[in-house]
């Protein structure tokens, strides 16, 4: 099959997918099975159900969502009534005069259908007022509100006058909406849907829309919600530790407003559609708790048997094991000696040259393998160990534009020794030869989050020494193959041990010398060293494929979710003759 072929059936199948996924955007019917079977696809994507739910709300206040009907004419008469029902307001002293600037053509943040109106809050809501309580009364802080699904929780507190903060001032009233202007990207954004006894009383932390007759409260619920509404409010937000918007800068917010009839119907749509994802949300949860399960269980499996075909095992799509879960798993059986067998071929460990390390909270290891000491297995005591130049010794102002290299923190980050930024002169390599590298060395990021990093110089490198931000290792190869002492350096164990012996809790350093020389390691024969080696490259190169294939799905699922909105996007809303 050619590649574009391939390409127009991978795209004709999205188109399908697509289609099935946004049956419930049908007027008529709506598929649970044909979505949830499809939905599959999407799960792997960060954040899905919350991506769809703005998803629906996009669409729903744009005019995309349900069809516009023409005898339902347009929003402009409704909103006429509605300023006419602020006038009345306003000169009967209930609520307080608000300047209304007209929305120029040049606001609108997109484009509506023609029977729609742009608007100001301030057009389609007001304030009810404010009071200072003087008897008990219902208390709705921010606290109180249930950001997801948005709505006022049982946590309100009734208190006496005299308990009252001085924040305790905005009336409201069932079917007012409220919206905290403080953090507003946290959407405490609910509908006061019962009357209270006593009476409630919000915190001037909420702006306060009551709507007039020419829009739903849930409605602008949904709108307030809406990913178009919450980017105004964060391009006006002040302040660093609490940011927030004013009262004017709410009330001077857009809106696009249908004729009422069809927020009646968007609205009944949207909760469709959110009670589908909240279903969605239900079954996710189900399917990680009962995935984790299944997950645990198998790396058991692996851990009792590290096969490559109990590795493959792993790979199944009921699993939701992390490649970085999988390869911490394959090193910790590595330096346990449960990767590979043992071989009478062998030739044994030289333990006469080495102490036996005993501590109680080794690990077991096989009998033909010995704890020992780090400083035991060092090509040399003296210099195996080295500790870059601190203080004075190695300066700025040491630097010229080439040279001998310094060797930096960078190199063990990102296993590249190939990094060079500061050289120094012939001479200051001279008077400090003791940092000098040379081929095999091992150089290990000290200090920082990056603590216990590891690299090895290679067979061809830039002369030079390294800064005070390394240690410089040489191990013994007569004991320690270099590729296994560096699996072994990178492995959780040996990691657990590094941060162990360290300093600092916002910066950790290593304490010294001295104690990592302590440090014990499990060594096996020099011959299995290289089994275990190849055995661990095996199994990390599956680890990589199925990598691979969690990236794939995860872009299978972004294209899908595109082909949902495209399909949502090009299908829905049409205008509709009666």
């Amino acid at each position: 099959m050619s590649e574009q072929s391939v390409k127009e059936s991978r795209g004709s199948y999205l188109a399908d997918a697509a289609k099935e996924l946004v049956a419930a955007a049908s007027e008529k019917t709506f598929d649970a099975a044909a979505f949830f079977e499809k939905f599959e696809l999407l799960a792997d994507i960060p954040d899905v159900i919350g991506r769809l739910r703005n998803l629906f709300l996009t669409l729903a206040v744009s005019g995309q969502l349900v069809p516009q009907f023409p005898s339902e004419g347009d929003s402009s008469e409704s909103l006429s009534h509605a300023r006419d029902e602020r006038k009345k307001l306003v000169s009967s002293g209930s609520i307080k005069r608000r300047a209304i600037a007209s929305v120029e053509d040049t606001e609108a943040p997109f484009a509506i259908p023609a029977s729609w109106r742009w608007a100001r809050l301030v057009d389609v809501g007001h304030e009810l007022g404010q009071k200072t309580p003087s008897d008990v009364f219902t208390y709705i802080d921010v606290g109180g509100i249930d950001s997801f699904p948005g709505r006022v929780s049982d946590r309100v507190e009734i208190l006496e006058a005299s308990e009252a903060p001085s924040r305790a001032r905005k009336v409201v009233k069932r079917g007012t909406v409220i919206y905290s202007t403080v953090r507003p990207y946290l959407l405490n954004v609910a509908i006061v849907e019962r009357d209270y006894v006593p009476e409630p009383i919000a915190s001037t932390a909420f702006g306060i829309l009551h709507p007039f007759s020419v829009a739903l409260s849930k409605y602008l619920f949904y709108w307030l919600r809406s990913p178009a509404f919450t980017d105004y409010v964060e391009a006006g937000m002040k302040g660093m530790a609490y940011p927030a918007i004013n009262d004017e800068k709410f009330y001077a917010g857009l809106i696009p407003l249908p004729p009422l009839a069809e927020q009646k119907r968007i609205v009944a749509k949207v909760d469709e559609l959110m009670g589908l994802c909240d279903r969605l949300e239900a079954l996710e949860a189900e399917r990680k708790d009962r995935h984790a399960s299944l997950s645990r269980a198998a790396l058991a499996r692996f851990a009792a048997s590290p096969t490559p075909a109990n590795l493959q095992f792993l790979f199944h799509k009921s699993f939701d094991v992390e490649p970085k879960e999988l390869r911490r798993s394959i090193l910790t059986l590595a330096v346990q000696g449960k990767l590979t067998t043992r071989s009478t071929k062998d030739e044994p460990v030289a333990r006469k040259h080495l102490r036996e390390a005993k501590d109680e909270t080794l690990h077991p290891i096989p009998d033909e393998w010995v704890w020992t000491f780090w400083e035991d297995v060092l090509s040399d005591k003296k210099t195996g160990f080295k500790r870059g130049p601190f203080g004075s010794s190695l300066r700025k102002s040491d630097f010229v534009a080439s040279g001998y290299k310094v060797y930096e923190q960078y190199c063990p980050i990102n296993d590249d020794c190939s990094f060079e930024r500061y050289y120094i002169t012939q001479d200051k390599f001279e008077s400090m030869k003791g940092f000098a590298v040379q081929a095999g060395d091992f150089l290990v990021s000290c200090s920082g989050v990056t603590l216990g990093r590891i690299t090895q110089v290679p067979a061809i490198f830039t002369p030079g020494i390294i800064n005070q931000a390394l240690l410089r290792v040489r191990i013994a190869p007569s004991i320690l193959d270099s590729l296994y002492f560096k699996m072994l350096f990178r492995s959780p164990f040996f990691q657990e041990r590094i941060f162990a012996n360290s300093t600092g809790s916002a910066i950790p350093n290593v304490k010294g010398v001295k104690e990592l020389k302590a440090m014990a390691i499990p060594v096996p024969p020099l011959a299995e060293q290289k089994r275990i080696v190849a055995k661990v490259e095996e199994l990390m190169a599956l680890v990589d494929q199925l990598e691979q294939q969690l990236a794939n799905s995860r872009t299978l699922g972004q294209q899908l979710l595109e082909a949902v909105v495209d399909h949502l996007t090009n299908a829905t809303g049409q205008t509709e003759a009666v």
